[in-house]
């Protein structure tokens, strides 16, 4: 019995060196971690093209173009944003149809298509007041010119608007300016008066300065307070003698000098405000027709519409 008692089992002795079959584990994963790596990295360049443009045309989009030289996807390059150019107008017949190439617009045809627009528009605010003024029996009153400043409305002296140093309105002078006022309140130009008078001295006023001052006041005051043009809409000018419209001191040039203009000012750059003098010396002459001014304008509105069909 007591032999018994002393045999048993012996435990086995701790194995302390354990930590190292795990650490061997780990080793052996990070191992084949970079073994798989690097396979990754090291692609077949083309075969990797060949494989892009294939899944490229299998989703139905154009396979990509490669640009002889070049080693993959190009990187570092800035995004930019293509816009169409409007500098160039197409003709009859563009290139590609058949015809010939777009053509570059210059400045200067710019400055002359707009200069026909605003010679236009302006003739058609002269068209209205010589309908109101013929309405009224006071057409023959009232001079029209265009020229680099816009419409000019001459209103004449001869004793119709004004007596000899004088700037009080005729009936005539009031008749006419509330005829005028309608259809200038209504239109967005701005209104210059400008006051003149002929080389004779006055006897009512200081100078001529003061006596052309005056009637470009009385015209501008009637506009506004009888006319209901708006005062930031107006402004008046006295040029005394120094800018006649007839160069002497005959009967006609005293006449003519009297006066006050009405100018229907164009709001142009300063290069097509000059052309509008070119038109209308062309129009009076006969070198070209209102026709021809309307015909250039067609011809240049159209030529867009050309463009987009390309």
């Amino acid at each position: 019995m007591s032999s018994r008692k002393h045999k048993g089992h012996e435990e086995e002795p701790e194995n302390h060196e354990r930590w190292a079959v795990s650490y061997a584990d780990m080793m052996t994963v990070l191992l084949a971690t970079f073994i798989v790596l690097y396979a990754m990295s090291a692609v077949d360049q083309e075969k990797f093209e060949e494989l892009r443009q294939s899944l490229a045309l299998g989703f139905g989009h154009e396979a990509a173009s490669i640009i002889p030289g070049s080693t993959g996807t190009m990187l570092g390059l800035e995004s930019f944003e293509i816009a169409p150019d409007f500098t160039t107008v197409a003709t009859e017949g563009a290139e590609g149809a058949g015809g010939q190439a777009p053509t570059t617009v210059n400045q200067e045809t710019v400055d002359h298509v707009a200069a026909a627009r605003e010679y236009e528009q302006l003739s058609e605010v002269q068209k209205a007041l010589e309908a109101r003024l013929e309405k009224k029996g006071l057409a023959a009153n009232v001079t029209f010119q265009i020229d680099e400043r816009g419409l000019v409305i001459g209103l004449v002296g001869s004793n119709v608007f004004f007596d000899a140093d004088t700037a009080r309105l005729t009936p005539v002078a009031r008749r006419v300016i509330d005829t005028l006022a309608t259809p200038l309140r209504n239109q967005s130009r701005e209104l210059s008066i400008e006051g003149h008078a002929n080389t004779l001295p006055s006897r009512n006023f200081a100078s001529n300065w003061e006596l052309s001052s005056e009637r470009a006041t009385r015209v501008l005051r009637r506009f506004v307070e009888s006319g209901g043009v708006a005062p930031e809409q107006i402004a008046a000018t006295g040029y005394g003698d120094a800018r006649p419209s007839v160069e002497g001191d005959s009967k006609r040039a005293l006449e003519s000098n009297r006066r006050v203009d009405i100018v229907v000012r164009s709001g142009a750059s300063e290069e097509v405000r000059a052309l509008l003098a070119e038109i209308a010396e062309a129009i009076d002459t006969g070198a070209i027709t209102a026709g021809d001014v309307r015909a250039e304008i067609a011809a240049a509105t159209a030529a867009p519409k050309e463009a987009g069909d390309l």
